[in-house]
């Protein structure tokens, strides 16, 4: 990171410094709350975790050579440098607040109900065509992840991709504060999270207060086929950018055609040109993805033969539409999380396979009120599509299995079972070489232990 002084800090945070003069002038090489990935010269900040008080482990960074603390609390007799102050997080999120804005930088905003961090990696992969990218790693896009991912910007970087998740309302300003983005890419508005911002007007209110920190003179690109991102004119004189598969929109795609599970083709129309972009992940919200890229692309000055290029080299990460070929099977890798967009979206792909067509589905949380109907609905899409066997696991999931077999011309197979050591036991009598197999639920199913024991 850009080196910052113990002064510097303890002003952008609003913390008493308490240590040496000398020390206090001197610049820390790096920023963490983990104790585990402290380095010499590093800023340890201190903070109360539901499990874990990082104050306890202070002494312990301090004598693998931290430089400093923040610290909640006064540190009598200390002989080492820490900044006092009232809140550790508030300290993380106002010094990386102020770590950006020191920095000469582009940045790209992404949020969005389903899709971000699958858009993120296509986004990233059009930018390095060119650009020197830092992008958000995992699933640190929350009020925690987003100030260590700015805090891993270094001076070589010339944009930063970084995610932001919101679950509740006030989320969003916080970490569009910290980000400041010159560009805004926000990818639909769904469900997920519902249950705590009420409607999908709720989320769309929610997820466009990013824009109320963007740069003078950002952009603001939109999923012009969503309904309600569509309602978006403008904000503070900015005209978004809407992208899609609707000709009347100002970049949209067309003649879309399936590769199977080795992705899809389909040409995109922009500024009067056509670019011929061939994406190696299937499925059809891929395209979605694609757009998204060849916008952002397009406004940070790429040429067209970057964009296709980047597009091209997209690499799955593992849990979003990871495949994997493994003892005769191929497994769809999706259960980082779901929800019925996405669950939906990955069906799709599976219809692609020309083998036995599984899917392994598990419980969708934080659904609210109708998240037993959201279920069945999923039940009923799958069997529709005629996936050939229907699993699901889990007490939610019980209504995906109603769901299934309540099509009337279901020719398939619907199985359920109340945990994953239950279907285990049956796994070797259920599953057969040459299954092409979709695994996908919520995170909290820990259905990665499916993928492992395949």
């Amino acid at each position: 990171m850009k080196h910052m002084s113990l002064k510097e800090i303890a002003v952008a945070c609003g913390g008493v410094y308490y240590g040496s003069e000398e020390a206090y002038h001197q610049e820390v090489t790096g920023v963490a709350i983990d104790s585990r990935k402290v380095e010499p010269g590093f800023l340890f900040v201190a903070v109360r975790g539901a499990r874990v008080d990082g104050h306890v482990f202070i002494p312990q960074v301090m004598e693998k050579g931290a430089l400093c603390a923040i610290s909640e609390k006064r540190i009598e007799g200390a002989s080492y440098p820490y900044i006092l102050v009232n809140s550790s997080l508030q300290a993380l999120k106002d010094l990386a607040e102020h770590y950006r804005k020191s920095l000469n930088i582009k940045v790209v905003g992404i949020t969005g109900s389903v899709g971000k961090t699958s858009t993120k990696e296509m986004i990233a992969s059009v930018l390095s065509q060119k650009y020197k990218v830092l992008k958000t790693e995992g699933n640190f896009n929350n009020e925690i992840g987003l100030p260590l991912t700015v805090f891993n910007i270094r001076e070589e970087h010339q944009i930063a991709v970084l995610e932001m998740g919101i679950s509740h309302f006030g989320d969003m300003e916080p970490l569009a504060k910290i980000a400041r983005p010159d560009i805004c890419v926000i990818s639909n508005i769904g469900l997920a999270h519902i249950e705590a911002l009420k409607s999908r007007d709720g989320i769309l209110k929610e997820k466009t207060d990013m824009f109320r920190f963007i740069t003078p003179n950002g952009t603001i690109i939109l999923n012009g086929d969503d309904d309600k991102l569509s309602t978006v004119t403008q904000y503070k004189q900015i005209k978004p950018i809407f992208f899609g598969l609707n000709d009347q929109l100002e970049v949209y795609a067309d003649h879309i055609q399936s590769l199977g599970l080795k992705g899809t083709a389909c040409q995109v129309h922009l500024e009067g040109r056509t670019l011929d972009l061939t994406i190696p992940i299937p499925g059809p919200h891929m395209v979605y993805n694609a757009l998204a890229g060849v916008c952002v692309g397009a406004a940070l000055g790429l040429s067209d033969k970057e964009i296709c290029q980047g597009v091209a080299n997209l690499v799955p990460i593992s849990g979003r539409n990871n495949l994997i070929e493994k003892h005769g099977l191929t497994i769809l890798d999706d259960c980082y999380n779901a929800n019925p967009v996405s669950m939906k979206a990955s069906l799709e792909v599976l219809t692609c396979a020309n083998t036995r067509k599984v899917a392994i589905l598990g419980d969708m949380f934080e659904l609210g009120e109708e998240e037993r109907s959201l279920h069945r609905e999923v039940g009923e899409f799958a069997a529709q599509k005629g996936i050939d066997l229907i699993i699901s696991i889990g007490e939610l999931s019980k209504a995906i299995h109603e769901g299934a077999i309540s099509v009337p011309d279901f020719k398939g197979t619907a199985l359920h079972f109340d945990s994953k050591d239950a279907f285990f036991a049956e796994m070797s009598n259920i599953i057969k070489g040459n299954d092409t197999i979709l695994v996908k639920a919520s995170h909290g199913m820990e259905f990665p232990e499916i993928i492992e024991r395949l």
